[in-house]
């Protein structure tokens, strides 16, 4: 699984990327055929403090998408946020399937 992280006007640091590294590995054990994952940060209206926001999206090998987009008050809080939310996506998507 390839993951790709794009920060938009801002530098992200090694740790904030392994972070989001690890949480989005995770994700592998609700859906196996997990070809890329592409998360894009960006920081939104700078003077608020609810204002990080944390885009995800998941592409399967096997063709459509999933994607969560959250803001929150830090990185870390809106990826986990966006995690869980791909989390219930998968687990719906491979029940359909197996129902087919």
């Amino acid at each position: 699984m390839e993951v790709r992280i794009q920060s938009l006007n801002f530098d992200a640091t090694e740790k904030l990327e392994s972070f989001i590294e690890k949480k989005v590995q995770k994700l592998e054990r609700f859906y196996d055929n997990i070809a890329q994952v592409e998360v894009v940060l960006e920081v939104v209206k700078p003077e608020t403090s609810n204002n990080k926001k944390a885009s995800i999206q998941v592409l399967p090998s096997t063709g459509g998408d999933f994607y969560a987009s959250k803001i929150c008050d830090t990185f870390e809080e809106a990826i986990d946020d966006s995690v869980v939310a791909l989390e219930r996506q998968l687990v719906r998507f491979k029940e359909k399937q197996r129902k087919a």
